[in-house]
């Protein structure tokens, strides 16, 4: 029998292909209604989820948003969540900016508690330093020990054009090894019952409560927020309004071009990585000196990779990132919330989570790119 891909006369069959082609033009509207889309699509993937172990997913929806936001008591919580994020999405925001993937802002975050609570915990009793000048020492030991966790991707990538995603996720690990083995052995607590904690921090030295007269007595928002809406501001004002936001933002666009307008690639990169983790660091001082009061295991339940999609989702702008980081600060304390009163897995709010940054991210590429069948 002839072959039929031997006869000139006969067309083969090709194979079915999918291609995506860039956009010419996309309208100004796509950019701010994709996240839109993207985040109602993610909560019916949801509710499908929900419904499957038997709950009503609108009593669950309904549930989370009071207990995230219909009371003085949720309300505070959800500040006092947003805090951690809101630090660190700035954080990895800034390399992202620059198309530097940090993604070892949880690293980063742990070993800026770590700091801060060596100068609490030590620093401040052997020279009997006053409250106020700890605290600043502990938020500058926090930055620069973020930082410094941050430098060793940015150096192997803007020198060794290391890949930045490994480096800094890897160095995640380690750095909550190098925590949990102080919590456990150096800095355990003799008197903690058997828990693997330090002791608590002097009272004096816990971040001050910030006066707010819409919640109730006893709330726990402290000083850190305040450390976060500040760094919004600069960060904003460093990306618009100077010299090295320019450069940052340039490079971003296209390294090569870039170059050959004489900026200093590899010292942006650098320098940049280093202000990423430090904003890390600082989250975890707050964490650890205005909630947790001492270095302790579980102290950050994955802050530092949230906030990766915090960032993506406010599309890395400081002031979108406050907005985005109070509603993520929400959806933890609505999880918590459904797991209490409806018996659900607060894991639900982490699926959640995880179904937003997906649909971001694929509308964000259809937003960008078309779909051609072949």
């Amino acid at each position: 029998m002839q072959n039929p891909t031997s006869n000139p006369g006969s067309v083969a069959a090709s194979p079915f292909r999918i291609r995506l082609e860039r956009r010419l033009i996309t309208p100004r509207w796509v950019p701010w209604v994709t996240p839109v889309v993207s985040i109602i699509l993610a909560l019916v993937v949801g509710a499908v989820i929900i419904a499957l172990q038997g709950v009503n997913p609108l009593e669950a929806y309904r549930a989370m948003f009071t207990g995230a936001f219909g009371s003085g008591f949720g309300l505070s919580e959800t500040f006092v969540k947003m805090t951690p994020l809101l630090l660190a999405g700035l954080g990895v925001s800034i390399a992202f900016r620059m198309q530097m993937w940090n993604i070892g802002a949880e690293g980063q975050l742990w070993i800026g508690a770590w700091a801060a609570a060596g100068v609490g915990l030590f620093l401040h009793p052997a020279w009997n330093l006053p409250a106020w000048l700890t605290i600043l020492l502990m938020a500058v030991a926090a930055m620069l020990a973020g930082g410094l966790w941050g430098a060793v991707p940015g150096a192997l990538k803007a020198f060794l054009n290391v890949n930045e995603i490994i480096t800094s996720l890897l160095l995640t690990f380690v750095a909550i090894s190098w925590v949990e083995y102080f919590v456990d052995i150096l800095w355990r607590d003799p008197g903690g019952l058997g828990f693997p904690n330090t002791a608590p921090l002097e009272r004096s030295i816990w971040l001050p409560k910030i006066p707010m007269l819409f919640l109730p007595q006893g709330h726990r928002v402290h000083l850190g927020l305040v450390f976060g809406l500040i760094a919004a501001v600069v960060l904003w004002f460093i990306l618009t309004r100077t010299r090295w936001g320019y450069e940052i933002r340039a490079i971003g666009e296209n390294k090569v071009a870039a170059a050959h307008a004489g900026m200093p690639v590899a010292r942006n990169i650098f320098l940049v990585m280093v202000l990423s983790g430090a904003l890390a660091g600082l989250a975890g001082m707050a964490e650890m000196a205005g909630v947790a009061h001492r270095l302790q295991r579980g102290l950050s339940p994955g802050y530092g990779f949230t906030a990766i999609i915090i960032a993506w989702l406010a599309k890395l702008n400081p002031f979108a990132i406050v907005l985005v980081s109070f509603l993520f600060g929400g959806l933890l304390v609505g999880g918590d919330q459904i797991q209490i009163t409806m018996g659900l897995p607060a894991a639900i709010s982490e699926i959640i989570q995880g179904l937003i940054l997906f649909f971001v991210l694929a509308g964000d590429t259809l937003s960008q790119f078309r779909i051609r069948f072949r």
